[in-house]
């Protein structure tokens, strides 16, 4: 009877376990018990998984003797990819690679100079060991993505300029989902979608805007063009962009821009408020400060927006080679900091700028939110530091009586805002003025727009990259390089996220809002007492086996005694 009783019990058990093993390959499911919900993907994201047609591989160069830091975003990188294919199966395949493993057998420096070759720059990490003595490592924090015989690279690790290691790293945790997400979307994307960069009014030449371009083309069909007279010349482009323009805008260009608002087109807006004449200053080292109208104020008046025709001067800013030395002396440059080169703040509060780094500006405006339309957000993406001011013309640039930017009652404003974005439904610039003349086929006016968006900054300077030399001997710099100081700025990241929120992308771009709370240990306190937790680790296992060891064998014997 007891037997019987014992086959019938192991029989359900093993019904029970093949019934949930069953249900399992049909009925997925997974409970995230964290706060801050760091396990859970996104909708977008399990749908991209889901409409993968062709294997994705993913090498990740993350491996091997890694720190604490290293090892944490590596675990995080392997749990995503591990999600990743459970909505995508097969269609997902990664493996984790060590360059110092992989090098093993060759020429190690030529190795690593190869993944330098192919864009996999290093990172230098020291540290010191557990006997205090200081170790250099090598790590390669990328990800390259493989699909449809394509290949992009991706940067696992975030670097926010003025941000502890630790902080840069949960930065890189909390980037991972879009970082890859964005590269797999890129290699598998089907829709041709089209913007456009305007020409006719001294807007920045293709060479200028070449990086920019190329960022973008990762993405979309990038055009450039005249508006003639035709009011539907815009409608096939997601995004316009409009890059430092130098004379006016006509009415009937106007009118095109307008009406391409009013149905919805998405619009970034690059516009200087002031001129400088710069060659004249390299000449001479003076320079007049002057307003600089496109006929353009009108139409951002009545969007929400207006661009000051002054100069933000800014204490953080970059740094220009000027001669110290006497005159009849040798030249001798020494780097000083440049007033008039802000590094913009970027807003933690808008997917677009979370987490970029500091965007290099050149002689930029301010901007001023106006009106109270209710029907249009506005927030301030881009702005100067807490020590600042502002020149208004008439003014004059003199290298030779620069403001000491510890003068503190100088530079006593504060977070000025130089870009902003604009979002809701606008009011037609024409909404009671008659179509211009010479444009054709006018059909009737849209006095109010559908829901739409704009940025505007009041600098085209931060789209624009440097240009050395001419003809076969061009060379161009990457966006937002400042070669005196060989740094990079996160000029390039903010316009392409500035056009892929326009495009309505900010459903990857939310990605970047993910906040991941950095969780640190007391690093005093665990230096200080790491002989006492090494002991507490050791012994605790121990005496909790010993007592439920002691505690079995008593009931045992107290049952059977």
């Amino acid at each position: 009877m007891k037997n019987k009783r014992l086959f019938l019990q192991i029989a359900a058990v093993a019904v029970a376990i093949a019934a949930v093993s069953f249900i399992s390959h049909y009925l997925f499911f997974r409970l995230d018990l964290t706060s801050d919900k760091r396990y859970t993907i996104s909708s977008a994201t399990k749908g991209l998984m889901k409409s993968l047609d062709e294997p994705v591989q993913i090498n990740v160069y993350l491996d091997g003797d890694l720190n604490a830091g290293f090892l944490r975003l590596k675990h995080s990188c392997t749990d995503y990819l591990d999600e990743f294919k459970v909505y995508a199966g097969k269609n997902i395949q990664y493996q984790l690679i060590d360059p110092a493993k992989a090098a093993e057998g060759k020429d190690q420096d030529a190795y690593y100079a190869s993944l330098e070759k192919r864009g996999m720059h290093a990172t230098m990490v020291y540290e010191k060991d557990a006997d205090g003595k200081a170790v250099r490592k090598i790590i390669f924090p990328w990800a390259e993505i493989i699909s449809h015989k394509d290949t992009l690279l991706v940067n696992l690790l975030t670097n926010v300029q003025g941000h502890s290691g630790e902080e840069n790293l949960n930065a890189s945790v909390e980037n991972l989902e879009y970082q890859l997400t964005d590269a797999i979307r890129i290699l598998n994307v089907k829709e041709n979608r089209k913007i456009a960069f305007l020409e006719g009014n001294g807007e920045l030449p293709e060479p200028e805007v070449y990086d920019a371009t190329t960022a973008l083309s990762r993405y979309f069909q990038v055009d450039r063009g005249v508006l003639g007279n035709d009011p539907k010349a815009l409608d096939p482009y997601k995004v316009v962009i409009i890059a430092k323009p130098a004379t006016a805008f006509s009415e009937n260009e106007k009118f095109i821009i307008d009406q391409y608002i009013m149905n919805g087109g998405r619009v970034l807006w690059l516009i200087d408020g002031s001129k400088i004449d710069n060659d004249f200053l390299s000449r001479t080292g003076q320079a007049t400060i002057a307003p600089l109208d496109v006929n353009l104020s009108d139409m951002l008046f009545g969007y929400g927006i207006r661009i000051n025709p002054d100069i933000v001067q800014d204490v953080q800013c970059a740094s220009m080679p000027i001669n110290v030395s006497r005159p009849g002396e040798e030249p001798q440059f020494k780097p000083m900091p440049w007033v008039f080169q802000p590094l913009l703040l970027t807003s933690p509060y808008n997917a677009t700028t979370r987490n970029l780094a500091s965007v290099k500006a050149n002689f930029a405006s301010s901007i001023d939110f106006v009106g109270v339309d209710t029907l249009v957000k506005k927030q301030a993406l881009l702005s100067t530091s807490n020590a600042s001011h502002v020149l208004a013309p008439p003014a004059m640039v003199d290298l030779k009586q620069m403001p000491d930017p510890r003068d503190h009652d100088y530079f006593r404003f504060q977070n000025i805002p130089v870009g902003g974005l604009l979002e809701g439904t606008f009011t037609s610039a024409f909404a009671n003025r008659m179509v211009p003349e010479g444009i054709n086929k006018p059909a009737s006016i849209a006095r109010k727009s559908k829901y739409t968006r704009m940025i505007i900054v009041a600098n085209g300077d931060i789209i624009r990259n440097e240009v050395h030399g001419t003809g076969d001997n061009m060379q161009l710099l990457p966006l937002g390089f400042d070669s005196y100081t060989n740094r990079q700025y996160g000029n390039r990241d903010f316009i392409v996220n500035a056009v892929l929120y326009l495009s309505g992308d900010d459903s990857w771009l939310e990605l970047r809002s993910r906040v991941v709370p950095l969780r640190l240990l007391n690093n005093v306190a665990t230096t200080e007492g790491r002989t006492t937790w090494q002991i507490i680790n050791l012994v605790t296992p121990l005496i909790l086996l010993g007592l439920f060891a002691a505690v079995f064998f008593f009931l045992r014997r107290r049952k059977y005694s």
